[in-house]
C-alpha cells in the first residue's frame, strides 16, 4: 500500500491496523503463537488414552486428530501443527474416548470395508471381523439374485452387498427401533435395499420370499450370557445385539431354521458366531439336515469366526 493509499489528513506516524485492513487477531511475528506444534500434542494423547486402557491408542489419537482437522488419517503426516479450537476439541475428544466412548460414536460413523456407516448410541458398532462374513456373502452374490442380511443393525452387510454386487434385492432385516433408524439413513442411497422391521424368531418372517433367496447372512447376538466384554460393548451397544443367551446360541437356532425355508435349492447362508462356537454352529446346520458343504471360517487371526452351507 502506497502513502497516498493512507486516510487522508493522518500522518504516517498515526497509520493503524485499519489503514492496511488486517485483522489485529491474525497472528503476526510479534504475537504469541496461535497455533500448536501437532506431534506434541499426539504423543499427550496416545498416552492418555493408554492409560484409559485403550486398545489401540495411537490409530484412535489420530484418527480423531483428523476428524478434527477434516483431512484423512493418511494426510496427518503433513500436518505440522493444530489451531487453538482445532486443539480445544481434540482434547475434549481424546478425555470422551479415555472415558471408552466408542471411537465411531465419537466420528460419528464407523468404517466397513469400501463404505462409512452412520452409527450412535443404540446401534451396534460393526467390527472388522464381520468383514470376512460380507466378503464371502459377496463372493456368492456377484451374480445377481436376492440376498438376506439378518440382524441388519446400521446395514453393514447389506449395504456391502449392495454397494459391490449386482443383486437384484437386498432384504435387510431388523427388529430394533433405533437400529432401524440409522439402517434407513445409511440404506438411503441404494434403491436394490429393502429394510425389513421384523423379529428373526418370527416363524412367519418373509413368507413371501420362501424358496427363492439365493444368499442368506447373518450377524446375529452370539456372546453367551455372562461373558465379559469391554466398556465400549457393555456401555454403548445395546445388549439385545450382543449377547445370546446362555450359550450364545439362541438366535442362532431360529437363524439357521429361517434359512432353510427361504434359501432356494443350491443357495447358500453364511452365520458369524462366538470363537467358541466353532464346532456348534457347523453342528447345528448339519442337524438341521437341509444343508450340505458346511464350512467352518476361522478369521485372520485363527480364531473361529463364521460356518457356512449350501441348501441342499
Amino acid at each position: 500500500m502506497s502513502v497516498s493509499d493512507r486516510r487522508p489528513g493522518r500522518p504516517a506516524s498515526h497509520v493503524t491496523f485499519d489503514d492496511y485492513a488486517v485483522d489485529p487477531d491474525d497472528e503476526h511475528p510479534w504475537r504469541p503463537p496461535l497455533r500448536t506444534p501437532i506431534g506434541p500434542v499426539l504423543a499427550e494423547a496416545v498416552a492418555e488414552l493408554s492409560a484409559a486402557g485403550v486398545a489401540s491408542p495411537r490409530v484412535d489419537a489420530e484418527l480423531l486428530a483428523a476428524h478434527v482437522l477434516e483431512i484423512p488419517r493418511g494426510r496427518l503426516a503433513l500436518m505440522d501443527s493444530m489451531r487453538q479450537d482445532e486443539l480445544r476439541r481434540f482434547r475434549v475428544l481424546v478425555a470422551e474416548r479415555a472415558r471408552r466412548i466408542p471411537l465411531q460414536h465419537l466420528l460419528g460413523t464407523a468404517a466397513f470395508r469400501h463404505l462409512e456407516l452412520s452409527v450412535g448410541d443404540g446401534v451396534f458398532v460393526p467390527r472388522p471381523e464381520t468383514e470376512l462374513l460380507a466378503g464371502w456373502g459377496i463372493e456368492h452374490a456377484l451374480s445377481g439374485g436376492i440376498v438376506v442380511d439378518l440382524c441388519s443393525g446400521a446395514g453393514a452387510i447389506a449395504l456391502s452387498v449392495a454397494d459391490e454386487t449386482n443383486a437384484k434385492m437386498v432384504y435387510a432385516v431388523e427388529r430394533s427401533l433405533v437400529a432401524l433408524s440409522f439402517l434407513r439413513r445409511n440404506a438411503a442411497a441404494y434403491p436394490t435395499i429393502q429394510v425389513v422391521e421384523g423379529d428373526v424368531t418370527d416363524p412367519g418372517l418373509l413368507a413371501d420370499l420362501e424358496e427363492s433367496v439365493d444368499v442368506v447372512l447373518c450377524n446375529p447376538p452370539y456372546v453367551p450370557d455372562g461373558t465379559p466384554v469391554p466398556p465400549e460393548v457393555s456401555d454403548h451397544d445395546p445388549a439385545e445385539a450382543v449377547f445370546g443367551g446362555a450359550d450364545g446360541l439362541e438366535v442362532i437356532r431360529p437363524v439357521i431354521a429361517l434359512a432353510a425355508r427361504l434359501l432356494k435349492s443350491g443357495g447358500h447362508v453364511g452365520i458369524e458366531h462366538d470363537d467358541v462356537q466353532g464346532d456348534a454352529v457347523p453342528a447345528l446346520l448339519r442337524e438341521d439336515g437341509r444343508f450340505a458343504e458346511v464350512t467352518a471360517h476361522r478369521d485372520l487371526a485363527g480364531r473361529p469366526r463364521f460356518a457356512t452351507a449350501r441348501r441342499s
